[in-house]
Order: C-alpha cells, then sequence, then structure tokens
C-alpha cells in the first residue's frame, strides 16, 4: 500500500472529467478517486471493498476508476488498462472492469479478447481499437494526474480530494464524508 503520497493535489487533478469512468450519481456529495492497476492483488481486493460501498451509499457516494499501471511489477498491466479503454469506446467499461478483476492472473492478449466477448463487446472492433492504442493516451493521463497527486503504489484513494491511502481506512473515511454532507 502507498505510504507517502501527498496530502492535496493540484485541484485540477481530482476534478471528475468527461471521458472519466463515474459509477454512481453525478451530482453525490461524496466523491471517490481510485487509482488502481488490473494484476495488483490488493486492487482486487479493493474492488470487492468498493463494489460494497457503492451498494450501501449508493445514493451518496460516486467512484471513479483511474488506471495506474505499475509495469515494473505487473507486466500485463498497461495492456488491461488499454483494453479496458477499448472497451470503454463501445460504453461497456464497467462490465470489462469487473471480468478484469474477476479474472486478474490471466491477463495475456488472448485473455482479454475473450473478456471482452464476455463483457458483450463487439471483438472485432474491440482488437482493432486495442491494437490501434485507442486507449494509451487515456492512460497516460491517469497515470500523470497520478504523479502530480504524489501516488506511488496501488490502490490510492482520494475522498473528497483527501488523500486515503489505505483500503482499511476508506469505508470509514466515506462513511464519516456521507454523514458530514
Amino acid at each position: 500500500m502507498p505510504r507517502a503520497a501527498r496530502n492535496t493535489c493540484d485541484r485540477y487533478d481530482l476534478l471528475v472529467l468527461p471521458d472519466d469512468h463515474v459509477m454512481g450519481d453525478r451530482a453525490s456529495s461524496v466523491t471517490v478517486i481510485t487509482y488502481c492497476d488490473f494484476e495488483c492483488p490488493d486492487c482486487r481486493q479493493a474492488y470487492f471493498l468498493i463494489s460494497g460501498l457503492s451498494i450501501r451509499f449508493a445514493d451518496h457516494v460516486r467512484f471513479v476508476y483511474r488506471h495506474f499501471p505499475l509495469a515494473e511489477k505487473h507486466p500485463h498491466a498497461q495492456l488491461a488498462a488499454e483494453a479496458y479503454e477499448a472497451a470503454a469506446l463501445q460504453n461497456r467499461f464497467w462490465p470489462m472492469h469487473d471480468v478484469l478483476f474477476q479474472n486478474q492472473a490471466h491477463l495475456e492478449i488472448d485473455d482479454l479478447y475473450l473478456y471482452a466477448a464476455m463483457a458483450g463487446l463487439d471483438v472485432p472492433h474491440f482488437k482493432d481499437d486495442l491494437h490501434a492504442g485507442a486507449g494509451v493516451l487515456k492512460v497516460r493521463r491517469d497515470v500523470l494526474s497520478g504523479h502530480r497527486c504524489g501516488v506511488q503504489g496501488t490502490p490510492t484513494f482520494f475522498v473528497n480530494h483527501a488523500l486515503v491511502s489505505d483500503s482499511n481506512d476508506l469505508e470509514q473515511t466515506v462513511s464519516r464524508q456521507v454523514k458530514k454532507r
């Protein structure tokens, strides 16, 4: 888990952008931005935690997924992030997100094609987008914003712009923020 991330970011780095992947009501009073890596075991645990929180706080919290592939530790993470973005071009980013985390141990290119089919994608179109690098710039932008905010590992969370670098603290922080609003 990251420990040395800064407590504040440039305010623009934590704005929710039109092409960010958001689960929940955009007008929610609490926003959780998560920097994750599809091959990271701690991110998989956070995936299950966030799934539960999204149900528990459905009317009050929106969750934003951002990429932070740690290629030196997880050799398939960059390609998985790009596959996720190729799925987003077909408006199937959340189904692909779920399939990738559920099958984290198998992220080779042929696996990604299978997951695209499982997520309901037009697979030939997905392959074209993936091989054309359609998601590279979005992944790069997410990584750069994470670096500017001091993200050094995954998962790292920002709850209403406040750093939460430990999954164990996320539920309590979200709960406190919801009660404040």
